[in-house]
């Protein structure tokens, strides 16, 4: 599973013209889900982007998370996060997951970020969206649970 995670001001996403999703203060979330992910990926993933501290703690440094600021999230999916242009100028997809379980695990992620933050938006899986956001800082991480460190057991 793969995330981009830019610190926002405020983000919207539409459909048709329509605002189907939006957020203030706090964490635009492209997600993208990708061959193999499973619900651990999922806890393992929100887990690290919950307790990320980027936001000015008072003395203008990155101490604060987003619990701290009482900070709104915006999730948007992103298959395209596992593009591989290695060959040819045309992105290949295939290790993208599957669209009917890459959904369910989209919606899943959703769902477990409402158990943190009271006010999680999201877009539409699969649908053509317009993304607006206003960057603060701007501050932009990239994560990938395969490059995570895997709990202790």
């Amino acid at each position: 599973m793969r995330a981009v995670i830019q610190r926002v001001t405020q983000a919207s996403v539409s459909v048709e013209g329509e605002v189907i999703g939006s957020c203030k203060r706090g964490y635009l979330v492209l997600l993208g889900v990708g061959q193999g992910d499973t619900e651990a990926e999922i806890e393992r993933l929100w887990n690290k982007i919950y307790k990320l501290r980027i936001f000015p703690d008072g003395e203008h440094h990155t101490g604060a998370a987003l619990v701290d600021i009482d900070g709104e999230v915006l999730v948007v999916s992103q298959f395209t996060l596992y593009a591989d242009c290695r060959k040819g100028n045309r992105p290949s997809f295939t290790a993208a997951g599957d669209p009917d379980e890459s959904k369910r695990l989209f919606e899943l992620f959703v769902e477990r970020a409402r158990k943190d933050v009271p006010h999680v938006a999201c877009g539409e899986f699969g649908a053509d969206m317009q993304v607006s956001l206003l960057n603060d800082g701007p501050f932009t991480i990239y994560l990938d649970t395969d490059e995570m460190a895997k709990p202790r057991r």
